[in-house]
C-alpha cells in the first residue's frame, strides 16, 4: 500500500479533487507511517524500543502501535520537553484544561519528571489515537495523522505564547568556546 501524495491534507489551501482511494480497509503500519513521514519531509528516528519518533527542537513525537488483533491502537504521543517548575503545576493545569475543552487534539496532560540532578518539573504529554485493528479507510489515517502532528506543533506555539516562554529559534545558541 502507498500513500497518494494528493492526499495529504494541506489546511489552509482549497480542498482539491482527490483521486480514488483504496478498495478497502488497511491496518497501517510502521512502513506505512515512515512513507508519510518521508513525504511530509519529516526527519524520523527509530528508538531503542521500535518506536518511530520525529524529533523538534523542543518536543519529539512518537508514532507507536500497540496491542494485538481486533485491539491494536495507533497512537501519537508528543513529549515536550519544556521543564516547568513544580510550583507552577496549578496555573499549568488550568491552561491544558482550557486546551482541551477547546481542541479536539492533542489531549494534553502533565507528568511529574524527577530529574537526577535538578529539581523535580512539570513535563506536558500529548495524545491522539485511533483503534486500526479491523482496519481503517487509508485517507482517514493520513488525514487523521498530518493533522495529529500539526496540532501538536500547534500546542508548543500556544503554550509559548500562553506563557510568555523563548520559542527554540530565538533562543541564543549555546558557546561552545569555553568562556
Amino acid at each position: 500500500m502507498t500513500i497518494d501524495p494528493s492526499s495529504i491534507p494541506n489546511f489552509g489551501a482549497q480542498p482539491q479533487p482527490q483521486a480514488a482511494g483504496t478498495a478497502g480497509p488497511v491496518v497501517p503500519d510502521q512502513d506505512l507511517v515512515k512513507q508519510l513521514l518521508d513525504q511530509m519531509e519529516l526527519k524520523y528516528v527509530v528508538d531503542d524500543e521500535g518506536d518511530l519518533a520525529a524529533p523538534w527542537e523542543e518536543f519529539r513525537t512518537y508514532f507507536m502501535f500497540r496491542g494485538e488483533g481486533d485491539q491494536q491502537v495507533f497512537s501519537v504521543r508528543t513529549f515536550y520537553d519544556r521543564p516547568h517548575a513544580l510550583e507552577d503545576k496549578p496555573k499549568i493545569l488550568d491552561a491544558i484544561d482550557d486546551w482541551n475543552r477547546r481542541t479536539l487534539w492533542p489531549k494534553v496532560y502533565s507528568h511529574v519528571h524527577e530529574e537526577e540532578d535538578g529539581p523535580t518539573t512539570v513535563r506536558l504529554i500529548g495524545e491522539a489515537q485511533m483503534l486500526i485493528g479491523t482496519g481503517v479507510s487509508l485517507e482517514h489515517f493520513v488525514s487523521s495523522t498530518v493533522s495529529w502532528v500539526r496540532a501538536s506543533i500547534e500546542f508548543d506555539k500556544w503554550i509559548v505564547e500562553t506563557f510568555g516562554l523563548t520559542p527554540a529559534e530565538e533562543k541564543p545558541a549555546p558557546s561552545g568556546d569555553g568562556e
